[in-house]
């Protein structure tokens, strides 16, 4: 760089030179105000008083600074800037703090820049900047450090705590030489003690001005003892990391010469060959394979990956684990449908009896199956009661399609990962239940069944109904993709059969997913076929008794159903066969009875008491008394709904456990019946002067539901208005306050209820009609179904006259 000097810019003013003789003629001052003199702003650097140092400046200003300095008396005053990356700094850019400086030497180098050798003299403050250009000129006030012949007790102790510091410093801190301490150390005065302490030190410039802007000797002291301290715990905990980087570099170069040593000791043992051969078997098998083109390369490059690494590395045994899975997964081997529709539903009938909407679907998929190759397998959900057949039904299904049969249970599952699997990152992955169970068929078109839906869990290690949706949407489980094994698996062949007690607790996106079948329960007559051609001779079998040792009556058998059991399926209709079985054993054991048959008459012996009692009919017409139907878990059945009229203010007593459902609808049916008080007869004042109560015996048990509105609705008619209403008769259906009667669900289960009760005649809302044909025609041809719209049909139809 070349530069033009003005000769008038590099000449001090008369005032100027005036004041610079008198401050070097007072220079034993310790302050000393209204001195000028050129100065330079330092980047990334701090000058300290009694400190020599040298430094290259290249700036214009800061040359032209020092040429003026050079001219008058070799001294200029040096301050940092805040921020080293300012170029051009302002008198905004640096510290108004800094160190009169003493030029000692200056040399040109090339390229403009001059390097220059000063020696600290005193501190001083800039009190007003004269001029920005062509340099800086300042006036400052000089401050001299205090002689110090005899240091307190505070400053002595300050200084030796500095020193172990500084001390152990240089200790902890292997760039610095340990030679500084001694020429530190030797510093008599505290204050000029500190400075030299704080030139060597590495730390930022923001620390250095620190300790420069302390005048005071004991504050400057406490300054550098707390920066040595903080720089002191961070150099001890940079040494600790680099310590253990370095055992940890070394352990893996020890570990590294011991694996080279011991594979050369390998191939001279001829160990090697085992990997070898290993990676030739799995390409072999990989040919046989017919993989989809993205699997086979994520194989191949596992296999390459494999030959590469020396036979004791940790990926060894997860690379082997995971080959055996992809080389064993049945990608492309299927087992060949059974299409005979005659064989398949004899079989089904065989295994079951009744659920004949799963049967006739099966049915129609081997049809469809037969026109058309390409169908994807269908995603079916049976819901219903428990022990109604859901789960043997699939097995079932299975046997008569000729596939083999899987079964997974989500009741209580909460980890994704069961339906996903884990990734390999994690020690001991494996893949999800999905492909395992895939895998153990070992067919792509199994039947697989996911048992209990409806009770999958959720948690924080994920959703598993979400991870569903990917298997039972058959758009996308064509290219089902486990977490274990990173590629696609096609589920696209497989028949997934879900099996659920309430489908109102699954999710609704997986609900959409599945085609929902209603496996209703069974009526009485189907529980006495199921017992007599199924359970009895399968649970006979199971206790080694011959057919001609066992033998229960028909009627034995309705007993069984109607006093000892109470449930939609046959689950406990079978352990009760059960019980009577291993009583019969042990009489042909102990007693050689050749011969058992079971009746009526001698049941209790085998079974103990009646556990149940089936609602009944009453024997003659009662007032404020209505039989209701309800549908439970276990079935349907039948409710006495009792109404007493009592001299009162005009309450409404509900008991018996009623829901807020129940609740509403009685109170929207004595609204009702207020609005139509004169019409039927009743004193339009029966509400201020008469409490109703109504009460639904077994009051232990909760009950819920809005079925009941026009049983208790002709319950309270009845009461108040003095007419019995007829005992063979059972309604159900909900009222509004208009006396319009809306339709209720479970229909099948509280008609089969009320018929087991001796009911003959049935009031059904007329919206209902479709349920009847649901229901068996052997009940139905027993029955008379009066379709109802409104209360005044109830009432003409219930009340006797």
């Amino acid at each position: 760089m070349t530069e033009e000097k003005n000769e008038k810019d590099l000449q001090f003013t008369g005032e100027e030179l005036e004041l610079l003789t008198r401050n070097e003629e007072t220079a034993e001052e310790p302050v000393k105000s209204g001195r000028f003199m050129p100065m330079i702003p330092l980047r990334g650097l701090s000058v300290f008083p009694c400190v020599v140092l040298h430094f290259d400046i290249g700036r214009e200003k800061s040359i032209k600074a020092l040429e003026k300095a050079m001219l008058l008396n070799q001294t200029i005053f040096l301050a940092t800037q805040r921020s080293a990356d300012t170029d051009l700094p302002t008198a905004e850019d640096f510290y108004h703090i800094g160190t009169v400086v003493k030029v000692k030497q200056m040399l040109r180098l090339p390229g403009d820049n001059v390097r220059v050798l000063v020696e600290g003299v005193c501190r001083g403050i800039i009190e007003e900047v004269l001029a920005e250009n062509p340099y800086f000129k300042v006036r400052i006030s000089e401050y001299h450090d205090p002689a110090v012949e005899e240091p307190s007790a505070k400053m002595e102790a300050l200084t030796r705590t500095l020193l172990d510091a500084f001390d152990q410093y240089l200790e902890l801190n292997p760039r610095m030489n340990g030679d500084i301490f001694g020429s530190v150390a030797s510093m008599k005065h505290p204050g000029r003690l500190a400075d030299v302490a704080a030139s060597h030190m590495e730390i930022g410039t923001d620390a250095k001005q620190q300790v420069l802007e302390a005048f005071d000797i004991e504050k400057r002291l406490e300054v550098l003892s707390d920066i040595l301290a903080r720089e002191n715990e961070i150099l001890a905990i940079e040494n600790d990391l680099n310590a253990k980087v370095k055992d940890e570099m070394n352990k893996h170069q020890r570990e590294y010469f011991l694996r080279e040593k011991m594979r050369a000791i390998q191939e001279e043992l001829g160990q090697g060959e085992d990997m070898q051969s290993e990676v030739e078997e799995w390409t072999a098998k990989l040919a046989e394979l017919d993989l989809p083109q993205v699997c086979r390369e994520k194989a191949e490059k596992e296999i390459k990956r494999f030959s590469r690494m020396p036979s004791n590395a940790p990926d060894v045994t997860v690379i082997r684990s995971y080959m055996d899975w992809i080389l064993t997964l049945p990608w492309n081997k299927l087992s060949e449908d059974n299409l005979d529709l005659v064989q398949a539903k004899k079989i089904l009938d065989e295994d079951h009896y009744g659920l004949e909407k799963v049967k006739e679907r099966v049915l129609e998929y081997l049809a469809v199956m037969q026109l058309s190759k390409g169908l994807k397998g269908p995603i079916l959900c049976l819901a219903g009661p428990p022990g109604t057949g859901k789960t043997s039904i699939a097995k079932s299904v299975a046997r008569s399609l000729n596939r083999e049969f899987v079964r997974m249970s989500l009741g209580g599952v909460r980890d994704e990962a069961e339906i996903r699997g884990h990734r390999r990152t994690y020690i001991g992955a494996i893949p999800g239940r999905i492909i395992s169970a895939i895998k153990e068929a070992g067919t792509a078109n199994p039947v697989f069944l996911f048992d209990e839906v409806d009770k999958i869990g959720t948690d924080f290690r994920g959703d598993p109904a979400s991870a569903l949706l990917e298997v039972l949407d058959p758009e996308q489980n064509k290219d089902f993709t486990d977490h274990y094994l990173e590629m696609p698996f096609d589920l696209s062949k497989v028949m997934f059969i879900t099996t659920a007690n309430n489908i109102d607790t699954i999710p609704r996106p997986l609900l959409d997913r599945m085609e929902v079948i209603e496996v209703s329960g069974y009526t009485e007559e189907d529980k006495v076929k199921i017992a007599q051609n199924y359970l009895l001779p399968k649970t006979r079998k199971d206790h080694g008794l011959e057919d001609h040792q066992l033998s229960l009556t028909e009627k034995a058998v309705r007993d069984v159903i109607n006093f000892y059991t109470r449930e939609s399926g046959v689950r406990n209709l079978q352990r009760e066969i059960g019980s009577i079985c291993r009583k019969t054993a042990r009489q042909v054991v102990e007693k050689k009875k050749t011969k058992v048959r079971v009746t009526p008459a001698n049941l209790e012996s085998y079974l103990g008491k009646k556990r149940f009692h089936h609602d009944e009919i009453a024997k003659e017409n009662k007032v404020g008394v209505v039989m209701g139907m309800a549908w439970t878990a276990v079935g349907g059945a039948t409710l006495s709904i009792e109404t007493a009229v009592l001299e009162g203010t005009g309450h409404l007593v509900l008991t018996g456990q009623l829901g807020e459902v129940m609740q509403e609808s009685a109170k929207a049916g004595l609204s009702y019946i207020r609005s139509k008080a004169a019409e039927l007869g009743i004193d339009g004042k029966f509400y201020k002067e008469k409490d109703l109560h109504i009460h639904i015996p077994e009051g232990a048990t909760p009950k819920d539901g809005p079925s009941a509105g026009v049983t208790m609705c002709t319950s309270m008619i009845s009461a108040l208005t003095g007419i019995p209403v007829r005992n063979d008769l059972a309604m159900t259906g909900e009222i509004t306050l208009l006396g319009a009667v809306l339709p209720v669900g479970g229909i099948k289960e509280k008609v089969l209820a009320a018929h087991r009760a001796g009911v003959r005649k049935i009031l059904l809302p007329k919206e209902n009609e479709a349920d009847i044909s649901e229901i068996p025609a052997s009940v139905r041809k027993e029955l008379e179904f009066v379709l109802i719209s409104h209360m005044d049909q109830v009432l003409q139809e219930a009340l006797v006259k």
